[in-house]
């Protein structure tokens, strides 16, 4: 019988914790170094697309490696919508889940792909090993619903006892386009988890089971101490912030709205006056808002806490079910990202009222994604080409903000050039950083990217998946706005409707992605910093010489 009842406490050092907590940060990092060296596609061994961690038998997260952090909204209950389908008798060693769907566990959009697969010490289960692989796939479809995103995969078994379930593979396989890089994906995510599970049961014979587990306790009631202590330190108070959101998706703006309180050592977020859920992608449903607050929270308060359980402890989230921040069946989600991008400037523009040297301007605001889609020439088989590509990374109290990079939930990597052409018929005319991109300040915003891409065959279809082309990343203490999205398409084919379009040979996609807001008034940054961006091509000619100009005025 599969037995996951709490082990006899036990008095333990802080010391031990100290070492087991390490050991159990080693693992997912190991994890996850695991499944990017053994994976096929190029948006996880390359881009990094993937997040893993670690689960007590009770289902709270006791650590997670520093990868993605929208992933933990897949991670967040699949344990518990496990042990709510399959009865714990029935689960035993060797078997293996796996899931991806937004509203029955597993997943906030249908592209991520979960494996869990249980760890059994002495017949025991102590443990979860968890990992999650985005998978470049179900792309070229419509987003008025999730049912025509994807297959839906609820928490099922894809092993039981060891053995594969080659039914369950095969149906999974059917609903995908490039069914060979999805096989061998999930193979790499697999040894991912055998990693963890042959690593903490290791850490269970060096250390006892009894000890590992009152360890484990005693972290998540130490980052929640942490946390508690980082939320002391900000004023009482209720701090209100809005912010503008546009999609590829819909015509105009909406206004995001975010109300934060803090009281003591806990901290409410009320998101209950948002806008309804649209019949588009772009929708959050309510483990993918709570995963991007705690990252949100955590940056502010303690980035250097355990990543586990405990912080959430102190943070209380109010949304409203229907809404884009927490979207119900139906909604379509496969574009979360781009909301999920706002919710953090949400957080961090309401908090920025009361600490405002712990906050940085407003990042890049979006997760511009580019995918390109098609047959082959060369082989005839189909291939997915995706790219969230990165921009500006807002300026700092005392720093610039860093130049085209991913930032806040997103945090993956910028496809080489060198391994993008060899692979896809592709050609990357321009990959270059976009001077004046980045919002001028006492500190400059970190610049955007641009990025262009000539198709080389016919019958292409490409998505471009944006926001932040009418609004703009915010400045803080007196800095100014970072540059826009902005999307050029010449040649061949299209045109572009909502985001969508084919294209032929010959045609180029241009896209350019937002800067990020400045830090303190412009006037006061220095002349030799001034002269050093423009020498360095982060701003142009006419810019350096407003700068001086403001200083020349300032100075009078």
């Amino acid at each position: 019988m599969t037995e996951h009842q709490p082990v006899t406490a036990v008095a333990i050092d802080p010391i031990t914790v100290e070492v087991i907590g390490n050991a159990l940060s080693s693992i997912v990092e190991e994890m996850g170094e695991t499944l990017i060296r053994a994976a096929y596609s190029t948006n996880i061994k390359e881009r990094r697309d993937c997040s893993t961690a670690l689960f007590n038998a009770e289902g709270q997260c006791l650590a997670q490696a520093e990868h993605v952090p929208i992933h933990l909204g897949s991670f967040i209950g699949l344990i518990e919508a496990i042990y709510a389908r399959i009865d714990l008798t029935d689960i035993r060693e060797g078997d293996v889940f796996i899931g991806n769907d937004a509203y029955t566990g597993g997943g906030t959009h249908l592209p991520d792909i979960v494996l869990a697969a249980p760890i059994f010490v002495e017949g025991r289960l102590m443990a979860w090993a968890v990992n999650l692989a985005h998978h470049a796939d179900f792309v070229d479809r419509s987003h008025a619903h999730i049912f025509q995103e994807g297959i839906r995969i609820p928490p099922v078994r894809l092993y039981r006892e060891g053995v594969l379930q080659q039914d369950m593979l095969d149906l999974i396989l059917l609903n995908c386009q490039v069914p060979r890089e999805r096989l061998n994906d999930l193979r790499a995510q697999m040894a991912a988890n055998r990693t963890g599970i042959t690593r903490f049961r290791a850490l269970c014979e060096r250390h006892g089971t009894s000890v590992v587990r009152a360890a484990a306790a005693a972290l998540l009631d130490y980052a929640e101490r942490r946390m508690r202590a980082g939320i002391a330190s900000v004023p009482d108070g209720t701090y209100d912030f809005e912010d503008r959101f546009d999609y590829h998706e819909f015509d105009g703006e909406l206004t995001f709205r975010i109300s934060v309180t803090v009281a003591g050592d806990d901290i409410h977020l009320d998101f209950t006056d948002n806008p309804a859920q649209l019949r588009s992608g772009v929708n959050l449903v309510r483990t993918a808002t709570l995963a991007t607050v705690y990252y949100a929270i955590k940056t502010v308060m303690d980035p250097d806490a355990p990543p586990n359980a405990g912080l959430y402890r102190p943070i209380h989230v109010k949304t409203k079910p229907g809404t884009i921040i927490h979207a119900t069946e139906p909604a379509a989600v496969d574009g979360r990202m781009q909301a999920s991008a706002r919710v953090v400037d949400l957080v961090h523009g309401a908090l920025a009222k009361a600490v405002p040297e712990r906050l940085t301007a407003a990042h890049n605001g979006a997760c511009i994604a580019a995918i390109f889609s098609g047959a082959h020439p060369r082989t005839g088989a189909y291939y997915v080409y995706l790219e969230t590509i990165g921009g500006g990374f807002g300026a700092r109290a005392t720093k610039d903000g860093l130049d085209g990079v991913h930032v806040h939930t997103t945090n993956t990597s910028n496809l080489p050039v060198e391994a993008l052409e060899p692979e896809y018929p592709l050609v990357i005319e321009a990959y270059e950083l976009v001077d004046d991109s980045g919002g001028a300040g006492r500190w400059r915003g970190g610049m955007g990217l641009r990025r262009r891409v000539r198709v080389e065959h016919d019958g292409c279809h490409v998505s471009v998946h944006h926001s932040r082309k009418l609004s703009a990343p915010w400045g803080l203490m007196g800095g100014t706005e970072g540059g826009r999205f902005a999307l050029r398409i010449t040649g061949p084919g299209g045109p572009l409707i909502r985001g969508e379009g084919d294209f032929d040979a010959g045609a180029v996609v241009e896209v350019t992605t937002p800067g990020a807001g400045g830090y303190g008034n412009p006037a006061e940054r220095d002349a030799w910093r001034v002269t050093q961006d423009l020498e360095d091509g982060r701003i142009s000619a006419e810019t350096a010489l407003k700068h001086y100009k403001r200083q020349m005025e300032e100075r009078r």
